[in-house]
């Protein structure tokens, strides 16, 4: 491999590590994006068994349709846990609630300097 004339080996061991992160990156997405599929599959066929199963008892008392629908709640209330968390992150909110606590703590302390020469003054 030959370096263009202006890239110093350093350069392109950053660039090579900064675009192996971002393959990972992907990989990861791709594959959350994937499960998020598969969820979403899941929760729409145990919603349609929720409802079949609804009608049959109300047709007939059977204990086994009583626990059936109890696991498929179950189920269901985990699978929208896990949908919920695919589009809320650590990684969404990192940014911005270290601005904040940033700008905020800034905010508080000149609001201390301005109300200590206020009542000074």
């Amino acid at each position: 491999m030959t370096l263009p004339p202006d890239s110093s080996p350093d350069s392109t061991s950053e660039f090579e590590a900064a675009l192996a992160e971002l393959k990972q990156a992907l990989q990861e997405i791709e594959s959350r994006y994937a499960q998020i599929q598969r969820d979403t599959q899941l929760r729409d066929e145990l919603r349609q068994r929720q409802k079949y199963l609804e009608t049959q008892r109300h047709r007939r008392r059977d204990p086994q349709l009583q626990a059936e629908l109890k696991q498929i709640a179950e189920r269901l209330a985990e699978l929208d846990v896990n949908l919920e968390s695919s589009l809320v992150s650590w990684e969404t909110f990192r940014e911005p609630f270290w601005q904040a606590v940033r700008f905020g703590g800034l905010g508080i302390v000149i609001g201390w300097v301005l109300k200590s020469i206020v009542a000074s003054g």
